[in-house]
């Protein structure tokens, strides 16, 4: 009987594609990553399904979009109910583990940022709430000193090690290690103690945690120590390794920080690059121009050229120092002996906009920077290096992992197995559609936006709901989305028929699960 194949799954957190040495980026340095690329596939025109955290890791974990599996936005939650590819894994007779961000619960205690309408209802919501559902990644599970045992199954992982929020004060179980194990650690966390720099790059911070105790080190840490605990074991595995950086604050610790050089790094598609730019950049740049900045932290802003240079550097620092651990966690692999029968799979969550018409972060604007994640598929079964042109999705790594794990995935998935495309020849999708929802207004919109994607080889058309404007690029012509299309008579025959397109990606985003148990 065939084995079935091992999967080592490594997941960072707002990393846009295009900042790994194997994805082409100059400065950044990333062997252990380009390591994986040049024994596996690397897809160039890879989408998340949402670019935004919670949404997109959900929709990553059950094959869904974010409007069908019900994680709309960041705040929601992914019920208990919802199946995941993970509990079908552990059906078929795989050991399952969850090692660092989950984020497919809220980790914050903080009210959403949606203005209350203050009715009073006898019944506030279209569902019943379900007092059995998870909420273990609050604050409140993780009160204690001592490292709390994490109840599990979780959303099908057999094994957690929690990490929550990002930066250097993150909570879950990390936060409990730190707090038992490293003996001034309020002094560590203490904004007071941060050490001396000069960057003016707002969110970059120079946290006096040391190296060895920061979570990107703890969670590779317990991804060894998961992957020793396998050494004498035959049933496969999947370990889902997921570290919250290089996401904002931008504050790598140790020789991280100062690993690069602002003047290394350059501006080259500044605000001023934009012909048209629609109302929420434009937005952003008179709040820039007046010296403020957004009341939210996690909101999208606009820098000058040399913050943006800063937060290149520390971001770049944050990223190298994941590729260093990523390197002993396939050293692990592979002193386990399963390396050769292990499928080792590298992407994001969704990018940041990191100097794009100079703003940072991510927001309601669908740029590529934003959309567009790394995906590296490295098997066992060929490690050569492939680079695809393919067009994926967020929501077919699941029905892919399947796919390779000889598991029929369950109804009502929407991902498709892309694993026809790895030989970097055959094509996969026509367009990816991408959603874009928040949890309450931002940038100049009077309501949450409700943005709708389809992006092809040729076009990016972007619908904004309950406005008078759009997107549309022509994306041979201007790759770099410039000039907005949108009003361009000239173009609304093009603009018609992918509404039309738009419409039918539409009509599909119906949960089909469950079936039908009577004919009426």
């Amino acid at each position: 009987m065939t084995r079935k194949p091992n999967f080592l799954f490594f997941i960072t957190d707002q990393h846009r594609a295009d900042w790994l040495g194997c994805t082409g980026h100059s400065v950044v340095r990333t062997p252990n990553i380009d390591k994986i690329a040049a024994e596996g596939t690397l897809f160039k025109d890879f989408h998340v399904a949402l670019p935004v955290c919670m949404p997109n890791r959900a929709s990553l974990m059950t094959g869904r979009m974010p409007s069908v599996h019900g994680l709309r936005h960041n705040g929601c939650t992914l019920q208990k109910r919802a199946n995941t590819f993970v509990d079908l894994l552990a059906a078929g007779g795989y050991a399952t583990a969850s090692i660092g961000k989950s984020h497919l619960q809220p980790f914050t205690d903080l009210p959403p940022i949606r203005a209350t309408d203050n009715l009073e209802r006898l019944i506030p919501e279209a569902w019943k709430s379900d007092a059995a559902d998870y909420n273990m990644e609050e604050p409140s599970s993780f009160n204690g000193d001592s490292v709390s045992a994490f109840e599990v199954p979780y959303y099908g992982f057999q094994h957690v090690d929690m990490v929550t929020s990002h930066g250097d004060k993150c909570g879950g179980q990390y936060g409990q290690w730190f707090r038992k194990t490293i003996p001034n650690w309020q002094a560590l966390h203490d904004p007071a103690n941060e050490l001396d720099h000069n960057y003016t790059c707002p969110q970059a911070y120079r946290t006096p945690i040391p190296e060895e105790s920061y979570p990107t080190k703890w969670i590779a840490d317990r991804a060894i120590d998961y992957l020793e605990s396998r050494m004498d074991k035959n049933d496969p595995f999947f370990a889902f390794v997921s570290f919250p950086d290089p996401h904002h604050p931008f504050n790598p610790p140790g020789k991280y920080w100062d690993m690069y050089r602002p003047d290394e790094f350059s501006v080259n598609l500044p605000y001023g690059a934009h012909e048209n730019p629609i109302p929420p950049m434009e937005h952003a740049n008179q709040i820039w121009e007046a010296g403020e900045m957004p009341p939210i932290s996690q909101s999208a802003f606009m820098a000058d050229d040399q913050q943006i240079r800063e937060a290149m550097a520390l971001t770049a620092g944050m990223i190298t120092m994941i590729d260093d651990q990523i390197g002993r966690i396939v050293k692990s692999l592979k002193d386990s002996g399963h390396y050769e029968n292990t499928v080792i799979i590298f992407t994001s969550d969704h990018g940041d906009y990191l100097g794009d018409f100079n703003m940072l972060l991510k927001g309601p604007l669908q740029l590529p920077s934003i959309t567009r994640v790394p995906m590296i598929w490295s098997d066992p079964k060929s490690r050569a290096a492939v680079l695809t042109e393919a067009m994926a999705s967020t929501i077919d790594v699941s029905a892919s992992i399947l796919d390779r794990a000889g598991l029929e995935p369950f109804n009502g998935i929407q991902g498709r197995s892309f694993l026809n495309a790895l030989d970097g020849k055959s094509s996969h999708r026509d367009e990816v559609f991408i959603e874009h929802n928040d949890g309450g207004p931002r940038m100049g919109l009077k309501q949450a936006a409700r943005v709708r994607t389809i992006r092809n080889k040729k076009w990016r058309f972007s619908v904004f709901a309950g406005e008078n404007w759009g997107e549309l690029y022509d994306l041979e012509d201007d790759p770099k989305e410039t000039k907005n299309l949108w009003h361009d008579p000239i173009y609304s025959q093009q603009k018609a028929y992918l509404s039309l397109q738009l419409v039918e990606y539409l009509t599909f985003q119906m949960d089909e699960s469950p079936r039908a148990m009577r004919l009426a």
